[in-house]
Parts: structure tokens; sequence; C-alpha cells
């Protein structure tokens, strides 16, 4: 019996969606995951700067501000497996292109198209695992798949540079889209529709552009979207703290190594790998709806920062302990945040919704690792940027919680 027939009968399928929508996200975006172990060998090969290195990393970070809306609108007209697995194959072509590319402002132009084709994984995924999974399941099942993303770039980071170490860096492009083309053909391969009656139909093109305007972007003034952008975008920007400060903190406050800096960061992303699991498990539990535990994790990285801020952000033992803490909170809240942008959406719009809710979220992973960097650089020193997170992710906390709770959808 195929696959065809198989699927839309058996429960069991659901679980064969989640490892095919984590493995095809993990592979999309394996490549620009592991850019930054990459730095060595692209700097010393290209003769880059620092500045023009950061500039690689933000080349395939500013396509899916729109590319996510746009993979959204798509999910909600079309098969997710032709929508995710074309963009699977821009990824593929475009590193395979890359790996001729003549020089630095080639590669640039690559990655921004391998930033407009990895667009799609994530909202594509992530509506695929919302549609197979029930409401008190499906909070676990989005941790899993948003595990995957940490758990890529792990193995990116460890792979990436014997790649090019071996064969030249160019050849670590070929690698990056063969494996993106892997994840693609096994999506295509294997996803399924869920069960007559459980998936949202497409939407129609009637009306005028305004009104589809108005119809898609009016749902961020609905009370819903205001939290989840909100809560979104704070903690956004404290994982991109974490990201881009841990290493630079632990080794110039505390005198650790950079190297063992460098290991804390592998821990504190480690722990936003079981953080994303059971906080997403969590939420499944609860009555009150996902914005609990996103309430509870907006607390718990403030109480972080504001410790890193005092002597004991000085101190190497404390110091790793609280970067933990904030990997385990400042990255864990991600998979109960999927589930809510997908319980909250309209009937028939979860792939724009969840598109739109992560285009919001894009704007601050363009713009805070920069604005970090110049903060710590002009302060010659760390407590502005903590301060900086703080304060966001304080009047996130506030406002949400003076605004009614979020319903979850059953």
């Amino acid at each position: 019996m195929s696959a065809d027939t198989l699927a839309p009968a058996a429960p069991r399928y659901r679980w064969i969606i989640l490892g095919i929508a984590t493995f095809a996200q993990t592979a999309s975006g394996f490549f620009v995951q592991g850019i930054g172990a990459l730095g060595v060998q692209l700097q010393r090969d290209l003769d880059l700067s620092a500045a023009q290195l950061g500039l690689l990393l933000s080349a395939a970070q500013l396509a899916p501000l729109v590319g996510l809306v746009v993979a959204g609108e798509l999910l909600d007209r079309f098969d997710e497996r032709w929508v995710v697995g074309t963009g699977a194959c821009v990824v593929a072509v475009a590193l395979g292109a890359g790996s001729a590319a003549p020089g630095y402002v080639s590669l640039l132009l690559v990655l921004l198209i391998v930033g407009a084709g990895n667009s799609t994984a994530q909202p594509g995924g992530s509506k695929a695992v919302a549609s197979w999974f029930e409401a008190n399941r499906r909070g676990f099942a989005m941790g899993i798949r948003q595990a995957g993303l940490p758990l890529g770039g792990a193995l990116a980071a460890a792979s990436l540079p014997a790649v090019a170490g071996a064969f030249g860096w160019r050849a670590t492009l070929v690698t990056g889209g063969l494996v993106a083309l892997l994840g693609g053909v096994v999506f295509m391969r294997w996803y399924r529709p869920p069960p007559a009656g459980t998936a949202a139909g497409p939407t129609g093109t009637g009306g005028s552009i305004g009104s589809w305007l108005a119809a898609r972007f009016g749902m961020l003034r609905e009370p819903a979207m205001v939290r989840i952008t909100l809560s979104g975008t704070s903690l956004i920007s404290v994982q991109c703290g974490v990201l881009v400060l841990t290493v630079l903190h632990l080794h110039d406050t505390t005198s650790l190594s950079a190297g063992s800096a460098a290991l804390v960061l592998v821990v504190a992303q480690a722990a936003g790998v079981v953080g994303r699991i059971c906080l997403a498990a969590w939420s499944d539990r609860g009555t009150s709806g996902r914005q609990t535990s996103l309430t509870v994790c907006m607390a718990a990285v403030l109480v972080g920062m504001a410790a890193l801020m005092t002597p004991l952000g000085q101190s190497p033992l404390t110091a790793v302990l609280l970067f933990v803490w904030l990997g385990f909170f400042g990255y864990g809240w991600y998979g109960p945040w999927v589930a809510q942008v997908a319980e909250s959406a309209p009937p028939g719009r979860t792939g724009f919704a969840i598109g739109l809710a992560m285009s919001v979220n894009q704007i601050a992973i363009v713009v805070m690792p920069p604005t970090l960097g110049l903060l710590t650089d002009l302060t010659h020193g760390f407590d502005a940027a903590w301060g900086l997170l703080a304060s966001m992710t304080a009047a996130s906390l506030l406002v949400t919680a003076r605004m009614g709770r979020v319903p979850r959808s059953p």
C-alpha cells in the first residue's frame, strides 16, 4: 500500500510528519546555521574583515523579512509539500551556484537567495505540525520541531569546518546544498495532508488589493496577535543577545578563556534545546493558554539579565549558571510561541499568521545583533546591552500581563 493511501488513515503518521518537518527545517537552514563556525576559513580565504563576515550573516536574514509573509500566504493556497519543497530546491540550487562564486559580493547575493528559499521551511513545517497535532499535544510537537534548528546548528558547526579544512570553503556550499535538497525531497515524498476535516482550506483572492491587505495585516491589530508579537520580539531579542554576547561577556568580564566561553555557549544552546521541548510540553497541560509559559519565560530572562548586571555577572561560576538559565528560557520559549500563533490564527489563514508573526520577529533578528554590539563598543561594557534587553522584556511583560488571555483552540 502506498504512502498516499496509508497516511491519512494512520494516527501514527503524525509522528512521521513531525520527523520530516523537523528534518526539512534543519536541512534547509544547515549552511546558514554554520556560517559562524566557518568564520576563520572565510576570513582567511576571502580576506574579510569582521564586519564583512557579519554582513554575510545578515544577508541570509534579510530576505525572510518579506519572504516569511509571502511563504505564509502561499501555504494557505497550496499544498505544504510543494511550497516547502520548492523553497528547499531554491536553497540547494543557490548554494550549488554559489560554490562557483568569484568573490565576496557574489557570495552575498547567493545568501540573499538562500534566505528567500529558506523562508518556506519555518512556517511550512510549523503549519504542517499544527495541522496534524491536536491542542493537547501540539506544544510538545512544536517544541521537538523547533529544537531541530539549534541541533542543526550544532551539526553544522561540527562538520562544515572539517569540510572546509579538507576541501576548501566552496565545498561547504555544495555540502549545504545537498543537505537542503535532501530535506526538500524527503518532505515532498512523505508529507501528506491531515485527515479530511482537520486542515484549513486555502483562501481565495477575492476583493481588491486594499481589502486583501486589510484582511491579512489587520491581524496585527488583534489583541491575540499584539501579545504574540510583543512577547516574540522581546524574547527573540534576548536570544540574539545570548548568541552575540555570551562569549564576549564571559571572556572580558569573568576572564574565562575564549575556548571555555565558547563551550558555555554550546551548553546554553543545549539547555535551549531541552527548554524548547520541556516548556512546550508544559504549555500543553495548562488551561490558561500558551501565554502563561511565555510569561514565565519573560520573567525568567528578566531575572537572569538583571543578575548579570550585578557582581553575580562577574563571577565565573554564577555567570556560567546565569547563561545556562538564559539559554533554557531565552531559547525554550519558541515551541509554545509557535503553537500559540497557530491556534490564534483565523480559519484558513494559519500559514499567513505564522509567516507574519515570524516576519515581525525577523526585524529583531536583523536589528538587534549590531545594536547590541554597538552599545557594547560605545560603553566599553555589557550593562547597557543587558539593560536594553531587560527593559524591552519588562515592557512586553507588563503590557501582555494587562491584556486579556489568549484562548487556546481545541
